[in-house]
């Protein structure tokens, strides 16, 4: 087809040599399959179409790949720019099982413009600045046209199109979501998570200063509720995402996978793997290996950075289902989900005694149980460690296992010097590992750091926007800071999802109590004690919001509550009743309580430096020696 202009009704045109079409003057977006389609139709009008010349002129002869789906979708977008109506067409005639005839007859064809005479000016669509910068640089993923790919495990070629723009400044996000079960046996669906979980980790070890990597939990959340990709783009925060699906038939497994760019929702590259089902334990390593080349090529990432990136196949897949179960209740961050996941990390570790990822969830499940206070801290904390080190001795790079003996130094060796290291060093080997960064926001605001406490939760949160453990740390952050409006609007988010949540729940009663709302602070503690009508916490939140607010009559008697849950228990409740106390004004049975816990459990001092409540204190001499004993010495 000539470079002309070509007119299909009185407003609405294409333009081939700007590759565009245009209603009224303004530009109607298409994209580059939607616009490759088009001009083939009006090239052979009106000759049929057929859809494997559809799919050899976009994907190249010897594609091997299910173009269905993108053609159906390409057909769409080009009836809705065109607004044609596929049941009483305009221009495009659907042969049912054939291909396409554009029926339309051109108004006229104009010539273009002579080289070297501006072509006529179209006004750009009104669209803020910041979108049309987007616009403008989103599109760098698409590669040069014609480029294809020789796999030779796989055999399967793609595409690239022409870049518009150099790549955007900052880094890239994808999401891996959830891969389709597609064998009709729910049974299998540890597969399919298998193989997401394993992408997910592939690809995070690709280029992470580049390209970051949504967490397993929060993509995971889209399984059973898919989402539209515009939608997954405002949620996650994403670029692109990857998708796809696995089906097994026989004694062959057959997994496709398609790259989206979601600004214009393209397939940047769409493949399908062919293998056989006997050498099932490699299956998800190997093909995970391939689509990272590929996407190394697409982002231009060094084949040294994919190298480097460990390796974690599990040896068995029996292992590793029990493994992702560990993770699951470990997330729950309660009593009972600890202990399951305990149970699961070591059956994970009785089958495959090599599972590094296991020994580490092991070790991180422990050590939160010595933290929350769900088991003595030194009981658990030495079997955490145990965990670490053998994590260590089976891959020394595994990021994880770092981050487990960082928590470890912080938490119970009270070493921060030797846990900043190891976070670092975490970080360093997994930049995508948002429990890493999570961990190790929560250290630097310990030491009330918390410029780079925030920098920390930020990319964690954007690693999983919807781990609610991370919001929740967030707001703790933000009450160490004291901006208290802030932590209340984040705490409140979180408990708009878990409201049952209690570490939320008495975070947002401080925040509410340090900033004078006391009667909203009030309200909370009624909705936590309806909630657990029992237990000691929400009495204690109760008796410190009366001490705030000068109501001694009433927080004495919601101490003595305190002392009658805790006998229940078989709790001490002095320790509960120190922020109260200091409240009150008892400032030397305050004191002596914190002089018994730092020769006990010192551990349960690392929030001194940051804790509102204990402002008063911060000028006696015996304070500056508590500081020490929780910062000023490893164990």
């Amino acid at each position: 087809m000539g470079p002309g202009l070509i007119r299909l009704s009185e407003n609405l045109e294409v333009d081939p040599q700007g590759y565009e079409v245009r209603r009224g003057g303004r530009t109607v977006r298409l994209e580059r399959i939607p616009m490759e389609i088009l001009l083939l139709l009006l090239e052979r009008r009106p000759e049929l179409v057929t859809r494997d010349q559809i799919a050899e002129k976009i994907w190249g002869p010897e594609v091997f790949v299910d173009t269905g789906n993108s053609i159906n979708a390409a057909m769409f977008k080009i009836r809705q720019a065109l607004r044609d109506d596929p049941e009483n067409p305009r221009f495009i005639r659907t042969i049912t099982g054939k291909g396409y005839r554009f029926i339309g007859a051109p108004l006229e064809l104009t010539a273009a413009p002579p080289i070297g005479e501006p072509a006529p000016q179209v006004a750009e669509p009104s669209l803020p600045a910041a979108e049309r910068n987007q616009l403008r640089t989103g599109r760098w993923w698409v590669l040069i046209a014609g480029l294809v790919v020789l796999t030779a495990t796989v055999g399967v070629l793609f595409r690239r199109s022409p870049s518009t723009a150099p790549p955007p400044e900052g880094r890239l996000m994808l999401a891996v979501l959830p891969f389709d079960n597609l064998t009709g046996d729910p049974g299998q669906d540890y597969f399919s998570d298998g193989f997401t979980e394993e992408m997910i980790t592939r690809l995070g070890a690709l280029e992470p200063r580049r390209l970051g990597v949504i967490a397993r939990a929060s993509v995971m959340a889209y399984k059973q509720s898919p989402a539209p990709l515009d939608r997954l783009a405002r949620e996650l925060g994403v670029h692109y995402v990857l998708e796809g699906s696995v089906r097994r038939d026989g004694q062959r497994v057959r997994v496709t996978a398609q790259l989206i760019h979601l600004e214009d929702q393209t397939h940047v590259w769409a493949r399908q793997f062919d293998r056989e089902a006997a050498d099932v334990l490699n299956i998800q390593s190997d093909i995970a290996r391939a689509i990272a080349d590929e996407i190394e090529l697409t982002l231009g990432a060094s084949r040294a950075s994919l190298e480097r990136s460990p390796v974690f196949s599990a040896r068995g897949y029996e292992a590793y289902d029990h493994y992702l179960r560990g993770r699951y209740f470990w997330n729950k961050r309660t009593e009972d989900g600890f202990r399951r996941a305990i149970e699961a990390f070591r059956q994970a570790i009785e089958a495959n005694p090599e599972d590094a990822r296991a020994c580490a969830g092991l070790a991180d499940t422990y050590a939160l149980m010595g933290t929350w206070g769900f088991a003595p801290a030194e009981e658990v904390f030495p079997q955490a460690r145990a965990a670490a080190l053998k994590a260590l001795d089976i891959d020394e790079r595994l990021g994880a296992a770092h981050t487990s003996l960082a928590l470890i130094n912080e938490m119970y060796d009270l070493d921060w010097k030797t846990a900043e290291a190891r976070f670092r060093r975490a970080i360093e080997l997994e930049p995508n590992y948002a429990t890493a960064h999570h961990w190790y926001a929560e250290y630097l605001g310990y030491l009330g750091r918390f410029d780079e406490a925030f920098a920390e939760i930020n990319l964690a949160r954007k690693l999983d926007p919807h781990s609610f453990i991370m919001a929740t740390d967030h707001a703790y952050l933000l009450l160490y800071a004291r901006r208290y409006d802030r932590a209340i609007e984040q705490f409140r988010a979180v408990l708009a999802t878990h409201p049952y949540f209690g570490r939320a729940m008495g975070g947002l009663i401080g925040a509410y109590a340090y900033g004078g709302r006391f009667s909203e602070a009030l309200a909370e503690t009624q909705r936590w004690m309806q909630i657990d009508d029992r237990g000691p916490w929400p009495w204690a939140a109760a008796a410190h919001v009366y001490a705030c607010r000068g109501d001694r009559a009433r927080a004495q008697q919601a101490l003595q509550k305190v002392e009658e849950s805790c006998r229940r228990l078989e709790m001490d409740p002095d320790g509960l009743s120190v922020l109260t106390w200091i409240a009150l004004g008892f400032k030397e049975e305050a004191l002596a309580q914190m002089q018994k816990t730092c020769e006990q459990h010192p551990q349960a001092l690392i929030t001194l430096k940051v804790e509102p409540a204990l402002d008063p204190l911060r000028d006696d001499p015996r304070f500056e020696e508590l500081v020490r004993c929780a910062f000023g010495r490893a164990r």
